[in-house]
């Protein structure tokens, strides 16, 4: 059994990766600036991911790190309180597992690392599927800090050789609350045409921290995730032509099948997504703690 430093860990993905890592027989250090309720981890540290003091008590025995420590929408904090706490916690977690010998982190970067879906002036990507490689356009603090994560990725591996896997999450939510985003993105199609109407589910998010926890990786990768389909039930190819025209499809897409190519996260990390909000297959909250406990 290690033991699993989770920052951010009285956050929403914070705590169901915690329950999720508890489940599967790990010991898991949980650090936040504090605890609204009962936490599923056996040691519990108050603290701020951006101070080295603190991290360092939270670091203690630690094997692998899995950062969420942040604030996680621009519109939740000033542009400077954005990127600051953002990148200094980045920085501040994975300088502090490095220089304590861990060898592995996961941290959470976003599909906001490329820019487009917070970008004041509309842009749109030059393609889709989205992948690590399509180009930023970065006009606004979060994407600017989600970006400067995945550099700081690949520069804690450089100075410690602490292996490090960028998650770039897309909209990630129990079951009930992207449905009811499936029906607002319904009603107004194109307000999410910029990040390709991606999401996934909180069991499939959980499942791809653990494969990226374990699984044999070396460097400092950036891993695209989505569902296998779009929030939308609308074939993708219509939505693409309908509200991103000007976007190029790089090769069919059947049915509404996910604008994000996740070929990276099988390749690199074996991990597949196994739910979707729109054929019953999506692990409810509920039914995922029963089944933890």
């Amino acid at each position: 059994m290690s033991r699993v430093l989770v920052t951010g860990a009285d956050g929403e993905i914070g705590r169901a990766v915690s329950e999720s890592l508890v489940a599967a027989g790990h010991a898991v250090t949980a650090l936040s600036l504090s605890f609204a309720s009962a936490h599923p981890a056996d040691r519990l540290v108050e603290g701020d991911a951006t101070s080295p003091v603190d991290v360092a008590r939270a670091m203690d025995g630690v094997d692998a790190v899995a950062h969420f420590a942040a604030i996680p929408h621009p519109s939740l904090g000033t542009p400077v309180d954005v990127f600051r706490v953002n990148t200094a916690a980045t920085f501040t977690v994975l300088t502090c597992a490095g220089e304590n010998g861990v060898r592995r982190a996961v941290i959470a970067s976003s599909i906001n690392a490329i820019g487009y879906p917070n970008n004041p002036h509309g842009s749109f990507p030059p393609s889709f599927p989205l992948d690590a490689h399509t180009p930023p356009d970065i006009a606004d603090a979060y994407s600017l800090s989600k970006l400067v994560d995945e550099r700081t990725a690949a520069y804690a591996h450089r100075r410690y050789g602490l292996d490090v896997v960028a998650l770039r999450f897309p909209l990630v939510k129990w079951p009930d609350v992207l449905r009811d985003v499936a029906l607002e993105a319904e009603a107004d199609p194109g307000r999410l045409a910029r990040e390709g109407w991606a999401y996934l589910t909180m069991h499939d998010a959980t499942r791809a921290v653990h494969r990226a926890l374990v699984a044999d990786v070396v460097g400092s990768p950036v891993i695209p995730l989505s569902a296998t389909d779009t929030l939308l039930a609308t074939p993708t190819a219509e939505l693409v032509a309908r509200f991103a025209p000007h976007t190029v499809l790089t090769h069919p897409l059947p049915g509404n099948a996910a604008l994000v190519d996740t070929n990276a996260a099988r390749e690199v990390l074996g991990f597949e997504p196994s739910e979707s909000i729109h054929d019953g297959t999506a692990t409810e909250r509920a039914t995922l703690l029963r089944s933890e406990r």
